[in-house]
């Protein structure tokens, strides 16, 4: 006679099969996960803050550069030509110093 209680009750060698395949799809999911949908959102953020940041940026560089010229020819006493002369003489120096440091 076979006894019932033994028979049906899992050893210490085995395993629970369950557990193991639940384990290895999650590993595999996190795996696809790891290489597609991590560097999609990183390179989808990078896009969407590099527009915000030139979306604010641009504006704001034209806003400050009509300022400037407004600041010289309020300097000048409303000398306009001697506005676009200094700031053609500032785009000449910088000019220059660019061709000076350029590589041959």
């Amino acid at each position: 006679m076979v006894d019932t209680r033994t028979a049906s009750t899992p050893t210490k060698n085995t395993k629970d099969w369950t557990t193991e395949a639940t384990d290895a799809i999650e590993r595999a999911v996190s795996a696809v996960r790891d290489k597609t949908v991590v560097p999609a959102h990183a390179i989808s953020r990078a896009i969407v803050y590099g527009l915000l940041a030139t979306l604010f940026a641009v504006p704001a560089l034209l806003l400050l550069g009509i300022g400037f010229f407004r600041g010289l020819v309020l300097a000048y006493q409303g000398e306009v030509w001697a506005a676009w002369l200094t700031l053609g003489g500032i785009c000449v120096l910088l000019g220059g110093l660019s061709w000076s440091k350029r590589t041959a």
